[in-house]
């Protein structure tokens, strides 16, 4: 019977996933209808403010099922909600339509649900059970868990490197060297990846609510941080600029994505809705050098509601994260063949463990976890 539920709780994950970029703050749920083992109704949470995955999984089913519903068993890889929000209740709506089983993947962590949506479906004499896969289930809305329980934003570093363990090219020598040529050298800038890391690395931009770059790399790169190469959302732009020292005519203020920067002086940004509401444009809020950057910038965040945060650079900034010890993964691109003649270092983790590595296009890509 277990390996049955598992089975129906993977179509769930499944489900949730295509919810990806689009539902945050709410997290990614999926939920199947199955009556003798037959699925008669599927849904995932697809927008943010939009019919929850119960809701859409019981629309789903055909008008000559309908019938079944009170008999079948609800799957659902979050439990579910019961309180109004953006939409009514969930559990409710399973009460309503007189579901006598429901599985659930994982508690949600979420104070106005936390085991109350379980409690009220138990009291109206619904059979309940509870963490099937749920570490898989954990897993998928990891950003959403780490943001209510540790109160700050599930944060990624990213990173390409050379085969020397250099981040970008010394511009006071402005070259580096393929060591597969010795002979070669240029003084363009130093571009590591090859063509399908770059796209990796605009759909991994898709799945993050915020992306952060430093200072001199806003001035030195000139980056749009778009997901231009993947058909995903771009994430809110954020920079540090605390002397307002970035020109205007740069990327990152050029209106097309929401691109908050921290200043000393400027502070316009008041709360998470106007935040939500904005489809573009540059927003300034005031931090002190008083206080660690990393920290101002991680509770800006949590209290604009911005779940995730992918820091793409430049090294100075990662280290700043990593010596700070608030960060969650770590991915780093390295291009064995290339070696850097003079560079800048990488940064160097701390408190790691190698989670996988895979090869694409010639690089090397791992994966970090903090211990």
């Amino acid at each position: 019977m277990h390996s049955q539920h598992e089975r129906y709780m993977y179509r769930c994950l499944q489900l949730a996933q295509m919810g990806q970029g689009r539902v945050a703050p709410n997290p990614m749920v999926g939920a199947v209808l199955v009556y003798n083992d037959r699925i008669i109704g599927e849904g995932w949470h697809r927008q943010y403010g939009g019919p929850h995955a119960e809701v859409n999984c019981i629309d789903s089913v055909k008008e000559s099922d309908q019938h079944l519903i009170g008999d079948a068993t609800m799957y659902v890889s979050l439990e579910p909600c019961a309180h109004f929000g953006k939409t009514p209740p969930c559990a409710d709506l399973l009460i309503k339509h007189q579901i006598k089983k429901v599985v659930v993947g994982c508690r949600d962590p979420f104070p106005l649900v936390a085991g109350k949506g379980i409690e009220k479906l138990q009291a109206a004499g619904c059979d309940v059970v509870v963490g099937v896969l749920e570490q898989d289930c954990l897993e998928l809305n990891k950003r959403f868990f780490c943001f209510h329980t540790l109160h700050r934003p599930y944060i990624t570093l990213k990173w390409a490197q050379t085969g020397d363990g250099n981040i970008a090219g010394d511009a006071a020598f402005g070259n580096y060297i393929q060591a597969s040529n010795p002979s070669v050298t240029t003084a363009k800038r130093l571009l590591i990846t090859g063509a399908q890391s770059n796209r990796l690395v605009h759909r991994w931009r898709s799945e993050e609510a915020g992306i952060l770059v430093g200072t001199q790399t806003a001035l030195a790169d000139d980056p749009s941080l778009t997901t231009r190469l993947w058909p995903g959302p771009d994430p809110i732009r954020l920079v540090p600029d605390l002397h307002n020292r970035l020109p205007q005519h740069l990327k990152l203020f050029d209106g097309s994505v929401t691109t908050i920067v921290f200043s000393l002086t400027k502070h316009t940004l008041t709360d998470a809705a106007r935040l939500r509401a904005a489809k573009g444009g540059v927003f300034y809020y005031q931090v002190t050098e008083d206080v660690s950057l990393v920290h101002q910038v991680v509770n800006a965040l949590y209290q604009l509601q911005v779940q995730s945060l992918f820091v793409e650079g430049g090294a100075g900034m990662l280290q700043s994260f990593i010596d700070a010890g608030i960060w969650d993964e770590a991915r780093t691109i390295t291009n064995e063949s290339l070696n850097a003649l003079h560079g800048l270092p990488a940064p160097v983790l701390s408190h790691q463990q190698l989670q996988r590595m895979e090869q694409l296009d010639g690089d090397t890509i791992r994966y970090f976890r903090h211990l």
